[in-house]
Parts: C-alpha cells; sequence; structure tokens
C-alpha cells in the first residue's frame, strides 16, 4: 500500500457533500499538522460515499437489488468484473477513510484526548474495517492506514471481525466519559452526542455479530443499540446539487443513471399492480401487508424501467439523508437473531417493526391509505398459514419473512450483499435471489491490482470472484 495523504475534501467527494467542508484552509497536504476536527470530518465524508455511494450500489448489484444495463455496472450484472473495478473503492476506504481517521486519532491522543472524540475515531475506524473485510475478506488491520508500514500485512478474516469487536468496546468505554466532544459543527452525524455514538456503535457490533452468525452476542448488542430513527447514524443533505442526496445525483443528475435499473425480482417482491409487477407471483402483499406506500416511496417508473424514486418524497429525493446505520436494522436484527433462538421473541420483535411501518417508518410522508402492516400471529407462520403455504417449519417461516424485511428494508445498503452470502446455504429461509449470470452467487469484491502493484505482503493466493470469504464457508 503506497504512503497515504489526506485529499484535499474536494477530490474526496466527487458526488457532491462539498458544503458539509465549507472554509477548510488547512493544508490538504500535510497531515502532520492538520488538526483533528478537519480530518474527522474528511473520514466522515468519505465513510458516506462508502455506505451510500457507488460501494453501496455494486453491492446491490451482487445481491440482486440491481440491473447493470451499460458500462461498469453491466459488468457486475455480466460478472465480468475485474482487479480494476474495485481500485477506487478499495483506495477510498484504505487511503481516504482510515488514513484520514488514524489521524485525528492520533491528533487527539496527542492532545490528551480520552473522551468522546476518541471514541468517535475508534467507531469509524472500526466500521471501515468491518465493511472492507465483509467485502474483501482478508485484509490489512492492525497496519492499515498507518504510514508507518509501506506494505501493510494482511489478516484473516475471522480475526479482523475479533479486533473490530474490541475495537468498538474501546469506543464505548471512550464515549461513556461523556467528556471531550469534539468542536461544534466538526462531526457531521451527531454534532458530538456521546449516547446517539454508544447505540451506534453497539448495533454495529450486533451488526458485525450477525456477519459471522454469532447470534446470541448480536441480539444482547442490538439490545443496547439504535433505540429510534432519531438515532440513525445518517448523512445530512440539501437542495443544491453539490450537496444533493448521493442516489439523487446518480439517478436524477448525473449520465450515468443509464447504466442501472432496479432488477425485476426486487421490484416484484414490492409491486401490488399485477398489470406492471415484473413477476407478479412474487408479490410479498396479503391481508395484513400492503405494500403500495413502500414500493411508491422506494420506486419510480422512468423511460429506462424501474429506478429509485428521486421525486419529492421518494427514498433518493434531492434532500434524502444518507443512512448509513440505522433503527430499522437494529430492529431487524432483534427479530433475526431473536427468532433464531426463540420463535416468540423474534415475532414479537417482527410486530415491533411492523407496528412502527404501520406508522409511516422510514417513509417519507406516505399516503396512509396505502400503509398497512398489521400484526402478526402465530397461526400465520404454520403449515397453511398465511406466511407459510409451501409446508415449512413455522421457525423457518418466521425467519424467512424477517429476511426477506431485511432485503426490502435495507435496500441500497451493502447489509444486503451480506445477508444473501450469510443465509446462502440455508435454502428454506434465504431471499431467493438467481445469479444474475451463470449459477453461482458472487462472492466477494476483488482486491484491487493496484494494491497488488504496490504491497509486498499482498497475498500470494489471491481469491476469486465465487470463492467464499472465511465466514461463509
Amino acid at each position: 500500500m503506497k504512503k497515504l495523504f489526506i485529499i484535499s475534501l474536494i477530490s474526496i467527494i466527487t458526488l457532491g457533500c462539498e458544503k458539509i467542508v465549507e472554509d477548510l484552509n488547512q493544508n490538504p497536504n500535510n497531515p502532520t499538522s492538520a488538526p483533528y476536527q478537519y480530518t474527522l470530518t474528511a473520514a466522515e465524508v468519505a465513510n458516506t460515499v462508502i455506505h451510500t455511494g457507488s460501494t453501496a450500489r455494486r453491492a446491490g448489484i451482487l445481491a440482486g437489488q440491481g440491473t447493470g444495463l451499460d458500462r461498469q455496472h453491466l459488468t457486475y450484472t455480466a460478472h465480468t468484473v475485474t482487479t480494476g473495478s474495485f481500485t477506487s473503492m478499495w483506495s477510498r476506504t484504505f487511503r481516504t477513510v482510515l488514513r484520514n481517521i488514524l489521524i485525528a486519532k492520533e491528533s487527539v491522543i496527542a492532545e490528551g484526548g480520552d473522551g468522546v472524540t476518541l471514541g468517535i475515531t475508534k467507531v469509524i475506524q472500526a466500521l471501515a474495517l468491518g465493511t472492507a473485510t465483509s467485502l474483501y475478506g482478508d485484509i490489512p488491520c492492525d497496519q492499515a492506514g498507518s504510514l508507518e508500514f509501506e506494505n501493510p500485512e494482511f489478516e484473516k478474516q475471522s480475526v479482523v471481525y475479533e479486533k473490530v469487536q474490541s475495537l468498538l468496546d474501546e469506543a464505548i468505554v471512550n464515549l461513556s466519559k461523556g467528556v471531550g466532544r469534539p468542536p461544534a459543527g466538526a462531526e457531521i452525524h451527531f454534532d458530538g452526542d456521546s449516547g446517539a455514538w454508544i447505540q451506534v456503535a453497539n448495533t454495529l457490533k450486533a451488526r458485525f455479530y450477525m456477519h459471522t452468525k454469532n447470534y446470541s452476542s448480536a441480539y444482547t448488542a442490538a439490545k443496547n443499540g439504535i433505540s429510534s430513527y432519531s438515532n440513525n447514524m445518517m448523512t445530512s443533505h440539501g437542495n443544491a446539487t453539490a450537496d444533493a442526496n448521493l442516489n439523487y445525483q446518480f439517478f436524477a443528475l448525473a449520465s450515468r443513471k443509464n447504466d442501472l435499473v432496479t432488477s425485476d425480482f426486487f421490484a416484484s417482491l414490492i409491486d401490488p399492480d399485477n398489470s406492471s409487477n415484473p413477476i407478479a407471483s412474487n408479490y410479498r402483499g396479503h391481508s395484513k401487508t400492503d405494500e403500495t406506500a413502500r414500493y411508491n416511496y422506494l420506486l419510480q417508473n422512468t423511460s429506462l424501467g424501474i429506478q429509485p424514486n428521486c421525486g419529492n418524497d421518494g427514498f433518493a429525493q434531492i434532500d434524502a439523508p444518507g443512512k448509513i446505520v440505522t433503527f430499522t436494522e437494529n430492529h431487524l436484527i432483534l427479530a433475526e437473531a431473536g427468532a433464531r433462538t426463540s420463535f416468540n421473541t423474534g415475532l414479537t420483535h417482527l410486530n415491533e417493526f411492523r407496528n412502527y411501518m404501520a406508522s409511516g417508518g422510514y417513509m417519507t410522508n406516505p399516503n396512509m391509505s396505502d400503509v398497512k402492516y398489521d400484526e402478526f400471529v402465530a397461526s400465520d407462520f404454520e403449515n397453511g398459514g398465511i406466511e407459510n403455504l409451501d409446508g415449512v417449519s413455522s421457525n423457518n417461516a418466521l425467519i424467512r419473512e424477517i429476511l426477506e424485511e431485511r432485503y426490502i428494508s435495507l435496500f441500497g445498503q451493502i447489509e444486503v450483499f451480506n445477508d444473501l452470502r450469510r443465509t446462502q446455504d440455508e435454502t428454506a429461509v434465504r431471499v431467493p435471489v438467481i445469479p444474475s449470470t451463470g449459477s453461482l452467487l458472487p462472492q466477494r469484491f476483488i482486491y484491487s491490482s493496484e494494491e497488488d502493484d504496490s504491497n509486498s505482503n499482498f497475498p500470494t493466493t489471491i481469491p476469486g470472484f465465487y470463492d467464499r470469504t472465511e465466514v461463509n464457508k
């Protein structure tokens, strides 16, 4: 890995978000002199691009939520990706997020900080490492992002996950001290609110425990996770092109919108209109569920096909916040992880989430006459019930419903790709995504060719696109 320097924030965010960091007047090419508040902001902005921009979009294609029509996006659908296909995404994680957050972390420590700001840097570091290992498998961890190590060593995926959990534990301790908040405006998600960050850290612990199928620990962590929509880790956007929602910039403004549509499979799950539903038999609505409002919030019909809704009150409207870690994810972790050990626990949490959705949930100003998420009862999951028409066990029918809910509710997020690979061998419950090409599901992002060229510790055996990562074997 070549030496890493702070990139100017204008070049970090080629898709917008510049207003977040107006008036930055520090030398972007001198990482030893930048006050931590600037590198903290830089890392958070770059992290937003990972979780709401091209990395998330391409993970969605591999998870069957999108269909590439042309140029690079077509290569993901056609499974003709190369090592060069992932260079910018690898670089954004290791050269932008991790490098900047390490500089911020080291600056805080040098100033004697041992509280909230230090905790925030550790949460962002853990999020970057946990996301990267989920997508690539073995990655540099302890030496990642440090100028001291020009050739960082790769560590096993399972080891990275353990270290990420430890990092989040440390972060919670730092955050719990309640002192040492960053300067006002330097931290773009919660402005240094330690309580909100503690909840985010716990939801991330739950997320990464889910990745490793440690469901009991995931449930315990999620009990302390994000408790309301107001504590979602999101990035605010505005009504100007420069700071618009990244999906809006792609699908409403950029010429690249011609490259990508929503898959027929995803649309079919929530389109209530038999005349327009591409696979009408897939519609998940019934006497207790009406997906009309959610379809209208998430999707729109365009001249190219079905795409994310960029209109007023749509998922990708110009000022829609960019979602990174959410109440929705946390509650559905409680539902799935709970159901893995107790049917009643899982059903209780699923119904809590459905009650949230019945009030409008995460949708923006839905037509409430089109919203219906009535509570389920145990008999709905018994053989012949509305959620079990094929005679699987009641518990499998419940888990299947929860996984499908995650697939829809986490639309546009990296986690759908993680879920698909995590559950791929559970044929009774997995979301039945069919590979867009051939018979094999994609298993990972491929290591960057640039990393191969520059790091003497690059693995001698390079895993392929269909090779499972360690935790998914």
